[in-house]
């Protein structure tokens, strides 16, 4: 089944890289369509809505397939798509097939949770969710840089020619080694059972505390250069590496997470928030002094990725007899945490307010998301959850 594992890992990989290497050759394909870069930013923000959408649209119609068709059909249109990305004659035609990408984007993610939590032990699961989780923080240190110098070099038509290559691989990869499924309409092919699987208190609350925690995460995120280096004085030719070090943190983060969940899920969820305030307090104090950012930087990566393990796998123990909403609920509740969350970032700064507030609103949101957990994790305790 590890095996199994490593196909879906690939196809995350790959569409991790597609998703996030638009912001690398951004700048090219703007000169070459002859369009502002402004414009060209609809490529990254319609994706993120069309990622929120297309989730739990397309689940409420494939319930009833087997796992492993839609998993190749998913792939397939990835594929596909990039392959039209890469032949688009003009700005919407790019952006007609950047969306439809996305739409499957989030099925991609909510549908490979679920097969990979029903070919792993119980005993494994956490580990099994952090691995998939983990094809997207592989790709923003790895595939990203590898795609970017690609367009640089080669053209941006030829990073996506080399996307869609990603694709091949992962749809032969699924082909050969994910095992075959059947039909479910014994489970999830009742849309009234999905609905109800959702207002269970631990997915409702995990759900909570994802949105709650990555509202948090994403103003700093997002304008983590400028901070860098307007308050903490780093030089702009470092804040390349200092990113490096968020993303290796995260991937640290995400496998560790999943470890920790399949051994104790609960302390290691409830932990992994409470070390964030921690860690969004140090920064907050410390973020004037350059020094001390390399390695807060590093294990904040790791803190804001690895509660994501624990509490993808919650939701989905929780919903087994139900799981196909729920599973494509978890990456458009990210996908809109994400783009709410750099909303409110920018919203602060436009109104006046320095880069330095920006780890205060993660310390409240911290607080507040380890309250809805602490909270959770007590009433399973006394057997009222």
């Amino acid at each position: 089944m590890t095996l199994a594992l490593l196909a879906l890992f690939a196809a995350a990989f790959a569409i991790g890289t597609s998703e996030f290497v638009i912001a690398g050759i951004l700048p090219a394909v703007s000169t070459d369509l002859g369009i502002s870069i402004p414009v060209a930013g609809y490529l990254v923000s319609l994706y993120a809505l069309g990622v929120a959408v297309g989730g739990p649209v397309i689940a409420t119609f494939t319930s009833r397939f087997p796992h492993k068709l839609l998993l190749l059909v998913y792939v397939g249109i990835f594929t596909i798509g990039y392959v039209g990305c890469a032949l688009a004659p003009n700005y919407p035609a790019l952006l007609v097939f950047r969306v439809l990408i996305a739409m499957i984007h989030g099925a991609y993610f909510g549908t490979a949770m679920v097969v990979a939590t029903d070919i792993t032990p119980e005993n494994r699961r956490g580990f099994a969710v952090a691995l998939i989780l983990s094809g997207l923080t592989v790709a923003n240190i790895v595939g990203v840089p590898l795609g970017t110098a690609i367009g640089t070099n080669f053209g941006w038509r030829m990073t996506f020619w080399a996307v869609s290559a990603l694709g091949v691989v992962s749809f032969a990869l699924i082909s050969m080694l994910v095992p075959a499924d059947h039909a479910h309409a014994e489970r999830g092919g009742n849309l009234v059972a999905e609905l109800k699987a959702l207002a269970r208190e631990p997915v409702a609350t995990s759900l909570a505390v994802i949105v709650i925690q990555t509202i948090g995460q994403f103003p700093l995120f997002t304008y983590i250069s400028p901070l860098l280096t307007t308050v903490s004085g780093i030089g702009l030719d470092t804040v390349p590496w200092l990113l490096l070090m968020v993303g290796i943190g995260s991937t640290i983060g995400v496998l560790l997470g999943g470890r920790l969940a399949d051994w104790k899920l609960m302390a290691t969820l409830t932990g992994c928030l409470a070390l964030q305030i921690v860690i969004y307090f140090l920064i907050g104090v410390l973020q004037t002094n350059p020094w001390i950012m390399a390695p807060l930087l590093l294990i904040w990566g790791a803190t804001c990725f690895a509660f994501g393990s624990p509490a993808q796998t919650r939701i989905l123990s929780n919903t087994r007899d139900a799981p196909t909403l729920a599973a494509n609920l978890i990456p458009s509740a990210f996908n809109v945490s994400i783009a709410f969350g750099a909303w409110f970032g920018g919203t602060l700064i436009d109104r006046g307010f320095a880069y330095s507030i920006l780890p205060w609103v993660g310390v409240v949101t911290a607080i507040v998301a380890t309250a809805i957990s602490a909270w959770s994790w007590a009433r399973e305790g006394r057997g009222t959850a």
